[in-house]
C-alpha cells in the first residue's frame, strides 16, 4: 500500500511550481503619504517651497508584475510629479538585486500629480526631504517584491475608450502670443487605454490605465497633499472592485494636454468628478474586454540623444524669443512587451501627437505610451510646435528636429524586434 501511494504522490503534477509557459501576474499598493509635519517643499509649480499644509488624500506606490516561466517584469507608479532619471536608475539596480527584475523588463513612472512633495537630488540639505525620497524609493521597491510575491495563473486582455476631459493647452493669448490655456482646434488625444488582469478564475488582480492629460486640477495655489485626478481614478475603480484589484494610473502623451476642470483650490469636486468620469469609461470598458491565458512577455531599453537649447540670455516672452546651443539631451526608450501588448516608455512629457503618432507606426495590435518612465527628460515638442512659442517651448531643452522622429522611429524598431 506504501509503495502504491508513493507512486501516486510522485506521478501528481507539483501545483505550486509554475510552468515553462505560464502567465503569472501579481499587484500590490502601498501608502507614501508624508505626514503633515514637517512639511515638503511640492512639485510642478514653483512658488510653494515653504511645503505642504494640509492632506486632502493619500498618495500611493502602486506596482503590476507579471512572469512567463522565462522572465519577470514589472510596472511601478508613485503618486509624484515625476522622478528624477539618477533615483530611476538606483531603483532600477535595487529591483533587479532585490526581486530579479532585469533593468529592460521594469518600468518606473510618476503619475504626473502637482500635488505632491518633490524628491531629493544630490546635495539636497532638507533632512526630511531627503528621509522621504528614502522611504519612496523603500515603497516601490517594496511594491515590485510584493507584487511578484502575490504572482498567481492570469488572463489578460486590452481595450480601449473615450473620455472628452483633455484639451490641447497651447492657445493663442490675447496679445497675439501662444501661452497656457485651452484650444479647441489643437490636437488632443481622447483615448482611454485599459489592460484588464484576472485569475484564472476570474477574480480581478489589476486594471492598468493610460490618459494623456496634465495632473493639475488643483492648479497652483493649492498646498495640500493630493494625488489629483490620477489618483481620484484609480481610487474610483478599485472602489469598484471592492479593493481587490490595484488600479494603476499612467500618464500617456500629456505634455500640451490640459484638465478642462476648473483648478481652483477649493474645487475638489472637480477631481473627484473627474476621476468619477475616466473611471466609469475604465469599467466600462474593463467589462467588455475578453482576457486571455499564455502571455509572453519582452523588455527593451534605448537611451537616444537629441542635441539641446536654451533661452539666450535677456529672452523673454515680453522681449523676445531667442535660443542658444546647450548640452544634449538623452531621452530614455523603454519597452515592455506583454503579449500583444507594447508599453511604450518615454522619460519626458511628450507632447499629443507624438505619442499618436507611435501608436500608428507601431507593428503591435495595442500600445500605450507611458510618460514620466524611467527618468526625466522635460518636455518633448512635436517639430510643428516650435512655430508657436509657448510656456513648453520655451522651457524644452530640445532643439526641434530629433526628439519627434527618433522617438516614433526607434520605438516602431523597438516593438518590432521583440514581436520577432
Amino acid at each position: 500500500m506504501l509503495r502504491i501511494l508513493l507512486l501516486i504522490v510522485c506521478l501528481l503534477p507539483a501545483a505550486a511550481a509554475p510552468q515553462a509557459n505560464e502567465f503569472r501576474a501579481g499587484a500590490a499598493k502601498i501608502d507614501i503619504t508624508p505626514p503633515l509635519a514637517p512639511p515638503l517643499p511640492m512639485a510642478g509649480y514653483p512658488g510653494r517651497e515653504d511645503g505642504h499644509k494640509a492632506i486632502h488624500d493619500n498618495l500611493y506606490v502602486r506596482a503590476i508584475a507579471f512572469a512567463d516561466g522565462s522572465h519577470k517584469a514589472a510596472i511601478v507608479t508613485a503618486d509624484l510629479v515625476g522622478l528624477s532619471t539618477a533615483f530611476c536608475a538606483r531603483l532600477s539596480e535595487r529591483v533587479a538585486r532585490e526581486s530579479g527584475v532585469a533593468p529592460e523588463y521594469l518600468m518606473i513612472a510618476g503619475t504626473h500629480t502637482h500635488g505632491g512633495p518633490s524628491l531629493s537630488r544630490e546635495g539636497d540639505k532638507n533632512e526630511a526631504r531627503r528621509a522621504y525620497t528614502a522611504r519612496v524609493e523603500d515603497a516601490m521597491a517594496g511594491a515590485v517584491g510584493q507584487a511578484l510575491a502575490n504572482l498567481r495563473p492570469a488572463r489578460m486582455g486590452f481595450g480601449a475608450g473615450t473620455a472628452r476631459l483633455n484639451m490641447n493647452r497651447r492657445a493663442l493669448s490675447g496679445d497675439g502670443t501662444w501661452w497656457l490655456g485651452f484650444n479647441p482646434e489643437g490636437f488632443s488625444d481622447k483615448t482611454v487605454g485599459v489592460v484588464k488582469i484576472v485569475s484564472l478564475e476570474g477574480e480581478p488582480i489589476a486594471i492598468l490605465m493610460n490618459y494623456g492629460m496634465h495632473g493639475t486640477s488643483m492648479g497652483q495655489e493649492n498646498q495640500a497633499i493630493t494625488a489629483d485626478h490620477p489618483g481620484a481614478t484609480s481610487r474610483y475603480v478599485e472602489q469598484h472592485y471592492k479593493d481587490q484589484a490595484v488600479a494603476v494610473w499612467t500618464s500617456g502623451a500629456a505634455g500640451d494636454q490640459a484638465p478642462l476642470y476648473d483648478r481652483s483650490p477649493v474645487r475638489f469636486n472637480g477631481v473627484l468628478s473627474t476621476g468619477r468620469v475616466v473611471g466609469n469609461e475604465v469599467i466600462r470598458v474593463a467589462e467588455t474586454i475578453k482576457p486571455s491565458a499564455g502571455h509572453r512577455l519582452g523588455g527593451m531599453n534605448r537611451v537616444v540623444t537629441c542635441p539641446g537649447r536654451r533661452p539666450a540670455p535677456g529672452a523673454s516672452k515680453t522681449t523676445g524669443w531667442s535660443f542658444v546651443d546647450s548640452n544634449p539631451v538623452e531621452i530614455r526608450l523603454s519597452l515592455l512587451m506583454v503579449g500583444n501588448v507594447a508599453l511604450a516608455g518615454v522619460s519626458g512629457e511628450v507632447f499629443s501627437i507624438i505619442g499618436q503618432h507611435t501608436k500608428e507606426a507601431s507593428s503591435a495590435p495595442a500600445t500605450m505610451m507611458i510618460t514620466h518612465c524611467n527618468g526625466s527628460s522635460g518636455y518633448v515638442p512635436d517639430d510643428a510646435a516650435y512655430e508657436q512659442i509657448s510656456y513648453e517651448i520655451q522651457v524644452t531643452r530640445l532643439k526641434p528636429g530629433c526628439a519627434e522622429k527618433t522617438i516614433v522611429s526607434n520605438l516602431a524598431e523597438m516593438v518590432q524586434s521583440l514581436r520577432r
